[in-house]
């Protein structure tokens, strides 16, 4: 599996790690977590529904998710997770 930053994933971190540059390596270590195995059972992966359904969320901590979903390449067919968002839980629900 492959991941791959959305824009918007990119600018939300941006912001969270200018506020909290402490949680850059924690959320780089559940970035390499996620490419390994989105159902590794620390990240408790689980699937939206409403506005956000089609899409997963995995927890870095207790206040912060990532949201993502998954895509196929067309030419490699490699599954691919598409990062779109991350901040504390009110932020990105």
């Amino acid at each position: 599996m492959k991941l791959v930053a959305h824009k918007s994933f990119k600018r939300a971190f941006k912001k969270l790690i200018k506020k909290n540059p402490q949680l850059q390596d924690k959320v780089l270590g559940i970035l390499d977590l996620l490419e390994n195995d989105p159902f590794t059972p620390s990240l408790k992966s689980h699937k939206l529904t409403g506005d956000l359904d089609g899409y997963w969320s995995c927890s870095v901590n207790y206040d912060c998710r990532i949201i993502f979903t998954f895509s196929q390449d067309e030419h490699s067919e490699e599954t691919l997770i598409i990062l779109v968002d991350i901040g504390s839980h009110d932020e990105v629900y």
